[in-house]
This record gives C-alpha cells, structure tokens and sequence, in this order.
C-alpha cells in the first residue's frame, strides 16, 4: 500500500504520521510540491495527503503551485481518492470542493480548545477523540465549509473539521506535527507577522507544548491509523 505526501515546506510535513504508516507498512512517498513534478501520478497512490505551510491559500501570484495543487485536489475528490488535508491543506481541499480560504476573524496559534460536533460520532477518523480536547493550532486563514460537506468539529474561531461526500477531510489543527517541528516553529515565531502581532510568548507556549506534545502525539498517530484503515478499505 502507497500514501502520497504533499509537502508545503520542510518542517510542515507528515510529522508523526509518518511514524505511524511506516508502523503500519504503509509506503508514504513526500513530495515538496514546490520542488517539481511529484514521483509518480498521484491518481495511482491508495491515498493522498497534504499538510501546513507559512504561505496562505490565496497566494497563487506568489506560489503559482498552488492553483496547480487545486486542480489535482479537485481531480482527487472526484476520482475518489482517500484524501486528507491538515492546515493549509485543509483550507486547499476546502477550495478544491467549492468552499473558501479566508482570513480567520483571530489567529489561532498555541493549544486552543476544539469541540466535536455530533455529526463526528460516527466519523470514521474523528470519532473516537474526546467530545472537546485542546489541540495545537497554527493558522491565521480558515476554510469555509464546502457545500455537501459535514461539519465535524469547530473552535470559538472556526471550523475544525469536515468531511467531504467521499473518503475526503479537511482537519484545521496539527495533529501531525513532530515535537521537532513545532519547536522550530517557536523558534521561528518572529517569521509570522500574525504572532508578533498577538503577542505570542514564546517560552509558555513551549512549557505548554513540551508538557503536552507526548500525549497529543499519541493522538495523532491514532488519527493516522484511522486514516489508514480507510484506505484498506
């Protein structure tokens, strides 16, 4: 069984979903989408998944791979594909579905509380987390939901997740994400205008995260799982 991953930029990719598909003798191919064409035709991989990056989905002037990335996404949905977005990725599938990426009314940057909503109780990825749970979060951009899609979780921002009509979803927090990664994101803060602008103190938000990451990890390697045995169908 083959994942194909697309990556956005290098410390936003498969994170601890790797681990997990590895785990699970999934072969997972990245692919930097900036970088060139991907190793083979995304069609022919049992599943397909696309993660966060700095950039925003509206920025095609600037990365003109994004709309490219679009139109494959819409061809994915449409072929039926297994498909899930996190982040940005969540906000290009939205897109490629009919929805929007828009500006959030506020960042959401740190752990921020996430509520299922009662369409996720028979979800086959969300259904078993927590009715509500602190997820980590790094987006200042939200995805509308598409139209047909379910709603499956929500924060006080925005829209957490949904599910596309199909083995298609949208997740908005990082439940992907690697301890190194996220640690290099803080480290990096400054490079994000929207969390200077917040004001966002680095040395909690890394005691918050090194406290929490061991079990939200756990978390997102279950997710994965879920995520896989959809693709065994």
């Amino acid at each position: 069984m083959r994942a194909l991953a697309i990556v956005h930029q290098p410390d936003a990719g498969p994170g601890v979903f790797a681990e997990a598909m590895r785990r699970r003798g999934v072969q997972l191919d990245q692919w930097p989408i900036a970088d060139g064409p991907p190793p083979a035709e995304p069609a022919t991989y049992d599943g397909v998944l696309t993660f966060g990056g700095a950039m925003n989905a509206d920025q095609e002037a600037d990365h003109t791979w994004l709309r490219d990335e679009k139109t494959l996404l819409g061809e994915l949905i449409e072929s039926g594909v297994p498909l899930l977005g996190m982040c940005l990725g969540a906000q290009l599938v939205a897109e490629a579905a009919g929805g929007r990426a828009l500006p959030a009314s506020v960042p959401e940057i740190g752990w921020h509380e996430v509520e299922l909503t009662p369409e996720a109780a028979d979800d086959p990825l969300l259904s078993s987390l927590p009715l509500r749970f602190d997820a980590l979060q790094w987006h200042s951009y939200e995805a509308s939901l598409p139209p047909g899609a379910t709603p499956l979780a929500r924060s006080a921002v925005c829209l957490q997740a949904y599910r596309l009509n199909g083995p298609a979803w949208g997740i908005q927090f990082h439940a992907e994400v690697s301890r190194d990664d996220v640690e290099h994101w803080i480290d990096d803060y400054r490079s994000d205008p929207k969390a200077v602008r917040i004001g966002l103190d680095p040395d909690a938000l890394r005691q918050r995260t090194r406290a929490s990451i061991g079990a939200w990890n756990e978390a997102g390697r279950a997710l994965c799982d879920r995520f896989v045995d959809v693709l065994q169908g």
